[in-house]
């Protein structure tokens, strides 16, 4: 069975069709890219996944269970997560407290326990740390659970919402423009990071990003949309010479 199984998704705003009949599978273990020009789409593919848009049309479904319609935390509790192309933590709360709260999906206190310290509170607070702890030490980020988000490097920020993400514990990783804002130097330690992701983790990876080194050299297969409908799908070396896809990025009509 696919992880992910996308059939004739479509999405409207107002008379735009941002993404017209998307169909897309994923296999477990798959690290499969979404590229294409700027406004082709993509972004609103991973939030039609993600429940921050509901799908016009269409549907989507993890491992044969439907998304469409559902929100954006039950989604996660399902086993999906994401970055986002600008950075988003929060950044006036500690690194550790950024990961300490991506573990509440998974608490098994009460309100009323939380709200008068007693019962399952101190155990499941001191649960959630100790997890945050190990996976920010995995991450090498551990030396920095009491600095403030926002005091971060750029790549450690990155790092962080990463680290975040998986403290979910998802089956499948939605990683949007990871690479944005760093330089090439840079791109290639993200590339060995994200290889190692998927070792350690043993998660799928969808990955959209512009920098073609990057989705050339760890992607096994790539998507590519204009204007919201898919234009080709191939490996790698088919993509680099599709005459559409050039065509897409050159904005000139290249011969077959």
């Amino acid at each position: 069975m696919p992880l992910l199984e996308i059939s004739k998704l479509t999405h409207r705003f107002a008379g735009l069709c941002a993404v017209s009949d998307f169909n897309f599978v994923i296999e477990p273990h798959e690290l499969v890219g979404v590229i294409g020009p700027n406004g082709a789409g993509k972004t609103t593919v991973f939030n039609l996944i993600t429940g921050v848009y509901r799908a016009s049309f269409g549907s989507i479904k993890l491992q044969d269970q439907e998304l469409v319609g559902k929100t954006p935390h039950q989604i996660t509790s399902l086993g999906i997560a994401r970055t986002f192309q600008n950075i988003r933590l929060f950044k006036e709360l500690s690194v550790l407290d950024n990961v300490r709260i991506a573990h509440y999906g998974q608490i098994a206190y009460t309100p009323a326990e939380a709200l008068l310290h007693i019962g399952r509170f101190r155990a499941e607070e001191k649960r959630i740390t100790n997890k945050a702890l190990d996976l920010l030490a995995i991450f090498k980020l551990d030396e920095s659970a009491n600095e403030k988000a926002k005091n971060l490097s750029y790549g450690l920020q990155r790092r962080l919402e990463i680290a975040r993400a998986l403290a979910t514990e998802p089956s499948l990783l939605l990683l949007d423009e990871p690479a944005a804002g760093m330089n090439p130097n840079e791109i290639i330690q993200l590339m060995e990071f994200i290889r190692w992701i998927r070792q350690t983790f043993s998660v799928t990876i969808i990955l959209i990003e512009h920098q073609m080194r990057l989705v050339m050299g760890i992607c096994e297969r790539l998507v590519v949309l204009d204007f919201g409908a898919t234009i080709a799908q191939g490996l790698p070396s088919e993509i680099q010479i599709n005459p559409k896809v050039m065509e897409a990025y050159l904005g000139v009509e290249v011969a077959s």
